[in-house]
């Protein structure tokens, strides 16, 4: 299969393990920001493949992950009030708040249904007029140009009943924002899906301010192995620079047509990750031509006073400070069958990865 069976040849992947080998003068620390990466780096067992000198860490690379639980609890009030349907992701179900999960909340009662884009919301309020439909806008610059393009189509159709609840947000203020609070890493595995929207050229300023290695990669083991040569070149010739591997999919501008939407509809604003606080300029907000459609001017619900999650340190594992072994809730009470945080719940959480590709080692 063309882009997959090349990607995937033994002896060009060994001969990239070999390659890197020779390479290493020193110790490596490398951070992907992707939950795609993250799985993937596990799932092929790229550290494996790697010499003791090179280690790859996790870092806030999964939307449902840096979800805050305050907006999960926002999901849960709204739902169970009685006058709104909630049309959300499947991966936001099992999603812990302060309260109960969406589907416990569901179980009890609330109307809560899975869509798989908001588009289906969208087309679930123009077919129930009468129900107002709320979809939890969620994820980075890949998901929000469907939120966009959505919300445009929503206000040329008039659709009086459809409601976003907004989340979304931007991955190079929180790559920033690492750097800024001491994160220790020699380079970045840029993410691969965000560039194809924002173009690599968004994280030249890694290099140019804080000297740091960037490689955007795809997501085969051939382009993970590949990366991290292309890193250790960097650092080895000390000539910090963003790179990009991923060619096939990836260029220096992006995808100018969906960014094109984003700004129609979004302006930058400050938003809260789970694990990082409030970030400047880390999400979107939505501009006022289209604040109508904002579920979070429209309704009013009331909130449990805010918790620490118990034993659960997710926010640093999303930081980089600690792997999911180190976590004492890891594999004992937190499981994916019964997650007690929010890296376990998505497949491309850094808890749930380890879990699947570690937890019998």
């Amino acid at each position: 299969m063309k882009y997959v069976d090349e990607y995937r040849n033994g002896r060009h992947i060994a001969r990239l393990a070999e390659m890197i080998s020779r390479e290493v003068s020193r110790e490596y620390v490398f951070m992907e920001v992707c939950g795609g990466h993250t799985a993937a780096i596990h799932r092929f067992g790229i550290p494996s493949l790697l010499p003791p000198q090179v280690r790859l860490i996790s870092g806030p690379g999964c939307p449902v992950c840096v979800t805050p639980a305050s907006y999960i609890d926002m999901l849960v009030a709204l739902a169970s009030g009685g006058e709104v349907t909630i049309a959300m992701f499947g991966d936001l179900m099992r999603v812990p708040g302060t309260m109960v999960t969406p589907a416990a909340a569901r179980a009890a009662g609330a109307d809560i249904r899975v869509v798989l884009s908001a588009g289906d919301a969208l087309e679930l309020a123009s077919s129930e007029r009468k129900r107002n439909v709320i979809f939890p806008a969620i994820g980075f610059e890949t998901t929000a140009p469907g939120t966009a393009v959505t919300l445009t189509e929503a206000l040329k159709r008039d659709v009086k009943n459809f409601f976003v609840l907004n989340a979304h947000k931007v991955m190079p203020p929180a790559m920033e924002m690492l750097l800024r609070e001491g994160t220790t890493i020699d380079g970045f595995i840029c993410p691969g899906h965000v560039a194809v929207v924002t173009g690599s050229s968004a994280f030249d300023f890694i290099p140019r301010r804080y000297g740091l290695a960037c490689v955007v990669t795809g997501f085969e083991p051939a382009d993970l192995m590949l990366a991290v040569l292309m890193l250790v070149r960097q650092v080895n010739s000390r000539s910090p620079r963003v790179e990009t591997e991923y060619r096939r999919a990836v260029t220096p501008e992006g995808n100018s047509r969906a960014r094109g939407y984003m700004d129609e509809v979004f302006e930058p604003g400050d938003a809260e990750w789970r694990g990082l606080g409030v970030i400047p300029n880390g999400g979107l907000t939505i501009r006022e031509k289209y604040r109508r459609f904002d579920a979070g001017d429209r309704f009013s619900f009331d909130l449990p006073e805010p918790e620490h999650e118990s034993g659960c340190r997710c926010g640093e594992i999303l930081r980089g400070v600690i792997t999911p072994a180190d976590c004492p809730l890891f594999a004992a009470a937190c499981t994916p069958d019964s997650p007690g945080g929010a890296c376990m719940v998505s497949d491309e959480g850094a808890c749930n990865t380890w879990y699947k590709y570690h937890i019998h080692e």
